[in-house]
């Protein structure tokens, strides 16, 4: 990698207040890149040939971050392609990433996906979680895994601000009602309920379930039909209506949860209702119409708006104050009731750190720990479950994704929540933790994470009863092929022991 001296790229950083920071910095060419100055604006075109297109061949350019410490950012830039072959990874091909280190040293890489083939000039973008950074920040530009010819126009390069914590103070407002409830610990419903479920909840002490409405997971492009979807939404909430007098009986109370949303999600993971008004406004209908149904049921404790918002670029209807309409129709309807608030990022603990408050009475913010998927999630994405040959399973705690993880780690992680929580006076709830049932550990990482949401007295619902066996504690198994019923499991007696705390129902 060759160093272009004296060639000096002015990066115009925007934000959405339209305050502006010119940066400087010099470009480090890799293989098949050239800087190219056509009517007065500077290019990088970057050629690879095929037998050369396994490595990254990226030109790269460093700059500072600390502007943008605590924010969510979206860069964009305009390019266009010719005959990008289609790489191996879905994340290669056409290459916009932003590669930098946080404050204690983790590395992050951000980037465009799904990007090959041929186009003519268009901005692509991506969005960038920057918590407090560290010394490493790189912009690279060019291409992996492919070959072909990519041209970036530099000084069409922009880093809008997306979100960013608010600096007013403010502290959230609870009825005596909501102040005064007990701690809640429970689980995540299955897709449909049963009878007998509510009999072993009993047993087990469960005071909350967290009642999803689900279809669809993990697909793009569904929902987009609102006549359709309102079938089968009805169809659910008549479900519901029909199952809660049987938990509320063995004491029982329920959040209402909206896990699959009209419009869907695009391929990217977002919410098509961020950017599409038909949708956006469907989403408040919807609210409006399960408020009315369930204002009087004494079953529902709360209303939890959006299963796990996920917003990368800059949207009309942002995952906010989408929100934040949402919860004021609520309002209209039933001024008491809980309604929940989820984060950005697939309800993320990092990004609490640019949540705003919503200054509304009885507030309550969820987040989902996870934390660290490779672990949790390993093999959940593997047709059969099964390890590949030479693949040893990932244990909790140890060295994981080259990070040491344990209790304390687990702590750091959940961070940005305590803060907020401490910073606003939030109620907080987990509305899903888990790790699926061959991971080693796995009930070391439950009673962890209990443990931590005990300490900081934040309400919990575990993922899930009877739902997907992979994380069915009434199950055991070393691979999907291998599942099995177990009567009881390391992983139940850690719930159990956590439900034990609840009242006696």
């Amino acid at each position: 990698m060759k160093s272009i001296r004296k060639f000096l790229l002015p990066l115009l950083l925007l934000c959405l207040t339209a305050s502006a920071a010119p940066l400087k910095s010099d470009w480090k060419l890799c293989r098949g890149a050239t800087l190219e100055t056509r009517d007065g604006k500077q290019y990088l075109r970057v050629v690879i040939r095929p037998e050369e297109k396994e490595a990254m061949n990226c030109a790269e350019a460093e700059f500072d971050l600390a502007p943008w410490a605590d924010s969510m950012v979206e860069l964009t830039i305009r390019a266009r392609a010719k005959g990008v072959s289609a790489p191996v990874n879905y994340y290669n091909g056409v290459k916009f990433m932003l590669n930098f280190t946080d404050e204690t040293g983790k590395e992050y890489w951000n980037n465009v996906v799904r990007l090959d083939g041929t186009f003519d000039w268009r901005d692509i973008s991506f969005a960038a979680l920057i918590g407090r950074p560290g010394k490493k920040s790189l912009l690279k530009l060019g291409l992996q895994e492919s070959s072909g010819e990519v041209e970036f126009d530099l000084g069409s390069l922009r880093v809008t601000k997306l979100f960013g914590a608010p600096a007013e103070p403010y502290t959230a407002v609870y009825s005596d009602t909501v102040a005064s409830a007990p701690q809640f610990r429970g689980v995540m419903s299955p897709v449909r309920f049963k009878a007998e479920d509510f009999d072993t909840l009993g047993e087990w002490n469960v005071n909350l379930v967290r009642a999803q409405m689900i279809r669809n997971w993990g697909k793009a492009g569904t929902d987009r039909d609102l006549g359709e979807y309102d079938v089968w939404l009805d169809g659910m909430l008549d479900h519901y209506e029909k199952m809660f007098p049987l938990g509320y009986r063995k004491g029982i109370r329920f959040v209402i949860d909206l896990h699959t949303l009209p419009g869907g999600r695009y391929e990217s993971g977002e919410m098509a209702m961020f950017h599409e008004k038909e949708y956006a406004d469907h989403f408040i209908a919807v609210w409006k119409k399960i408020a009315e149904r369930f204002k009087d049921n004494p079953a529902v404790w709360g209303y939890d708006l959006v299963n796990e918002p996920s917003q990368i670029r800059r949207a009309p209807y942002d995952y906010w104050n989408l929100q934040r309409r949402a919860a004021e129709a609520v309002r209209e309807i039933d001024p008491e009731r809980p309604v929940i608030l989820e984060s950005n990022g697939w309800d993320a603990p990092e990004t609490f750190r640019y949540l705003a408050p919503l200054k509304l009475k009885n507030i309550i913010y969820q987040v989902h720990m996870y934390k660290p998927g490779a672990y949790t999630h390993q093999r959940v994405k593997v047709r059969d479950g099964r390890l590949k040959p030479g693949e040893k399973p990932i244990p909790y705690p140890g060295k994981i994704a080259g990070t040491d993880y344990d209790k304390e780690k687990l702590r750091r992680d959940l961070q940005p929540v305590r803060d907020f929580q401490k910073k606003y006076g939030a109620r907080i709830y987990v509305g899903e933790f888990s790790a699926a049932i061959w991971a080693p550990g796995a009930a070391d990482y439950l009673r962890d994470c209990i443990e931590l949401f005990e300490e900081y007295g934040w309400d919990w619902t575990y993922h899930a009863f009877r739902e997907s066996p992979v994380w069915d504690v009434e199950k055991a198994g070393t691979n999907r092929g291998d599942i099995r019923p177990a009567a009881d499991t390391d992983r139940r007696r850690v719930l159990l022991e956590g439900f034990r705390r609840n009242k006696v129902n």
